[in-house]
C-alpha cells in the first residue's frame, strides 16, 4: 500500500514537472518568436534610413559582415569541428551557392527595390516569397500542385497588382515597373535559397554562418571589381550594423530557437505574418510615409493568400 502511495506521488510530481516545462517552453517560444517579429518589423524602415547615406553595395557588405560575426559568436562551439572545414573546403560549393543567393543576390536586388519604391510598397511585394517557395517546391521537390496553392497564388498576384498600380487596376498603369519587378524578383532569390538550404543537411547555425561568410566575401569582391570606393558618413554605418544584427543574424537565431521549442511549429510560424503589418506602423511613424489604401489592401491579399495556402493543408 505504501509503495502505491509513493508511486502515485512520484507520478504526480513528474506530471507537475512536465507541465511546468511545457509552460516554460511555451513562454520562451512566444518570447523568441515575438522578439524576432518585432525586429523584422523594423527592417523596412532601417533599409530606407540607411540607403539615405550608404550605397547599396556598402550597406550589404557592412550588414552581412556584422551578421557573419554575430553568427560566428553563436556557433563558436562548432568552429573547429564544422565551421573551419567550410573555409578550408568541406561543403564549399554548397556554402558559396548559399552565400551567392543570400545575402549577396537577395539583398542586392531587395535594396535596389527599396531605393526605387516607397517602403510601404517594397515591403509587402517582397513578402510574396512563401508563394514562390510553394511553386518551387512543386518544381524542385516534386510536391503536388494543390488547389489551395493555386488560390493562394492568385490572391497574392492580385495583391501585387493592387500595390503596383496603387489601386488603379483597370488602368493597369505601373508607377515603377523596375522597382516592382525587383521587389517581387527578390522573392525568387530567397525561394531558391530556401530550397537549397532545405536540401543541405548541415545544422542551421552552421549553414547560416557559411552563407553569410561567403556572401560577405562575394560582396567585397563585387565592390572591388565593379564598384568604386567612396567616402560615406560614419553615422549610416550604425544602420548597416543594425540590419546585420536584427534583420539577419540574431533574428534568424531567435526564430530558429522559437521553432525548436514550439510544440506546434505551424502555429508559431504564422506569427511571422504579423511583421509586415507592424512594419507599416513604423514606416508611417518614423519615415513619415502617408500609407496608401492600395498598400494595405495589397498586403492583406498577399498575406491572406499565404495563410489560406498554409492553413488549408
Amino acid at each position: 500500500m505504501e509503495k502505491e502511495v509513493v508511486s502515485n506521488s512520484s507520478f504526480q510530481k513528474t506530471k507537475i514537472i512536465e507541465r511546468k516545462q511545457l509552460l516554460t517552453n511555451k513562454v520562451k517560444t512566444y518570447l523568441f518568436a515575438l522578439s524576432a517579429v518585432l525586429f523584422w518589423s523594423t527592417s523596412a524602415t532601417a533599409f530606407k534610413l540607411s540607403l539615405g547615406g550608404l550605397k547599396i553595395t556598402y550597406l550589404l557588405f557592412f550588414a552581412s559582415l556584422s551578421s557573419t560575426l554575430v553568427l560566428l559568436l553563436i556557433s563558436k562551439n562548432k568552429f573547429l569541428s564544422e565551421i573551419l572545414p567550410i573555409i578550408k573546403g568541406k561543403n564549399i560549393k554548397n556554402s558559396i551557392a548559399l552565400g551567392f543567393l543570400n545575402p549577396f543576390l537577395y539583398y542586392l536586388v531587395l535594396f535596389k527595390a527599396y531605393s526605387l519604391l516607397p517602403a510601404q510598397e517594397a515591403q509587402p511585394l517582397n513578402y510574396t516569397w512563401p508563394i514562390v517557395i510553394s511553386i518551387f517546391s512543386v518544381i524542385f521537390l516534386k510536391q503536388k500542385l494543390a488547389l489551395n496553392t493555386i488560390v493562394g497564388l492568385v490572391l497574392a498576384f492580385i495583391g501585387v497588382i493592387v500595390i503596383a498600380t496603387r489601386g488603379n487596376i483597370l488602368e493597369f498603369h505601373f508607377h515603377d515597373i523596375t522597382g516592382v519587378s525587383l521587389a517581387v524578383g527578390s522573392s525568387l532569390a530567397w525561394a531558391l535559397f530556401w530550397i537549397l538550404n532545405l536540401l543541405d543537411k548541415r545544422e542551421e547555425s552552421v549553414k547560416l554562418f557559411s552563407s553569410f561568410f561567403f556572401g560577405t566575401v562575394l560582396t567585397g569582391i563585387y565592390i572591388l571589381l565593379f564598384d568604386s570606393l567612396e567616402p560615406f558618413d560614419i553615422k549610416y554605418l550604425f544602420g548597416a550594423v543594425y540590419i546585420g544584427l536584427f534583420e539577419m543574424g540574431i533574428t534568424f537565431f531567435l526564430w530558429m530557437k522559437a521553432l525548436s521549442l514550439s510544440a506546434n511549429k505551424a502555429k508559431t510560424a504564422t506569427l511571422a505574418y504579423l511583421a509586415p503589418f507592424i512594419s507599416l506602423l513604423f514606416i508611417s511613424l518614423i519615415l513619415g510615409e502617408d500609407l496608401y489604401t492600395s498598400s494595405i489592401t495589397g498586403l492583406v491579399l498577399i498575406v491572406g493568400g499565404i495563410l489560406y495556402q498554409q492553413t488549408s493543408k
